[in-house]
C-alpha cells in the first residue's frame, strides 16, 4: 500500500460521506472550521505520513463535515517550505483530498500588500500567481494516472469561481480586491528592494504559501479559488517593522467579513 493510500484509508475509516470541497485556512483564519456541522476532527498526528504544522495560529487538524449544505474537508493549518518540510510533504494533503473525492479547493492565506492602493484588512481575490519559491512540486517522475506531465496553468484560479466570488462579495457589500499573488519561501519577511522587484514584475501581494498546493491541485484536476487577507503592507511601504503579531491581529479584525464571504461562496458552489 502506498503512503497516499494509507493516509486516505485512515481518514475514510472515520467518515461516512465523501467531501466535495476542500478548504485550506491560513494564519488566523481557522475559525471557519468551528462552524462545520456534524464535524469529524482528525489531528494531523493521527494520519499516517502527514507532516505536522509548527506555525502559531495553525491548529494542525482536519475537520470534515457539512457547511452550507456542502460536504467539506478543512485544513486548520497548512504546511510551509520554511518549516523545513520537503515540497512533497507541503502538497501531500492535496493528493489526499483528491483521493477522498474533492473537486474544488478554496485556499486562503495571509499576505503582505505590495500594491500601494491596498491597505491592511483588504481581501484580495487571487487572479494569478508568480512562483518565486524556485521549486515546483511536480519535478521528478510523473504518474500519468494522477495528472499529465505538463499541466496548463493559464487559468490556475478558476474563472467561474472568481466570478462567483465577486458576485457574492457584491451582494454582501464586502470589498474585494483582485490581484496577483507572489509566493516566496520565507521565513524572513522581504526586504524593501525585494518588494520593489515584486511590484515591478506584476505582484500585488506577497506570501509564503499557496502556490505549491495550487500547482498540485491543478495537476490533479481540482478547480481552485484563492483569497488573500492583506494583513500588513509589505516592507518599505509604511515606516514600521513587520511582525507576525500584526498578521494575527489583522486577521482577527477582518474575520467576520472573511467568514461571511466564504459562507456565501460555499453555499452557491455548483
Amino acid at each position: 500500500m502506498t503512503i497516499l493510500k494509507e493516509a486516505v484509508r485512515s481518514i475514510q475509516e472515520r467518515i461516512n460521506k465523501k467531501p466535495r470541497i476542500g478548504l485550506i485556512l491560513g494564519s488566523g483564519l481557522g475559525m471557519l472550521a468551528d462552524e462545520i456541522q456534524n464535524p469529524v476532527t482528525i489531528s494531523y498526528e493521527e494520519i499516517p505520513h502527514f507532516p505536522l504544522s509548527t506555525v502559531e495560529g495553525h491548529a494542525g487538524e482536519l475537520v470534515i463535515g457539512e457547511l452550507e449544505g456542502q460536504n467539506v474537508i478543512t485544513m486548520r493549518g497548512r504546511f510551509h517550505l520554511y518549516e523545513g518540510h520537503p515540497i512533497e510533504a507541503v502538497t501531500f494533503p492535496i493528493r489526499v483530498m483528491k483521493e477522498l473525492g474533492v473537486e474544488i479547493i478554496l485556499v486562503t492565506n495571509a499576505a503582505g500588500g505590495v500594491n500601494t492602493s491596498y491597505q491592511a484588512g483588504d481581501l484580495m481575490l487571487i487572479q494569478d500567481h508568480i512562483n518565486l519559491m524556485y521549486q515546483n512540486p511536480l519535478i521528478g517522475p510523473n504518474d500519468s494516472t494522477v495528472g499529465e506531465r505538463f499541466p496548463d496553468m493559464s487559468a490556475a484560479y478558476d474563472r467561474q469561481l472568481r466570478e462567483l466570488a465577486k458576485m457574492v462579495a457584491e451582494k454582501q457589500g464586502v470589498s474585494l480586491q483582485s490581484g496577483v499573488y507572489a509566493a516566496v519561501q520565507g521565513p524572513s519577511y522581504e526586504t524593501p528592494a525585494e518588494i520593489r522587484m515584486i511590484r515591478a514584475i506584476g505582484g500585488d501581494a506577497v506570501g509564503m504559501s499557496t502556490v505549491p498546493e495550487v500547482i498540485v491541485a491543478r495537476h490533479a484536476g481540482i478547480r481552485v479559488l484563492g483569497i488573500s487577507c492583506i494583513t500588513n503592507m509589505a516592507a518599505g511601504i509604511l515606516p514600521q517593522p513587520l511582525s507576525h503579531a500584526e498578521v494575527m491581529e489583522t486577521a482577527e479584525r477582518v474575520k467576520e467579513d472573511f467568514i461571511q464571504l466564504l459562507h456565501g461562496i460555499i453555499k452557491d458552489l455548483r
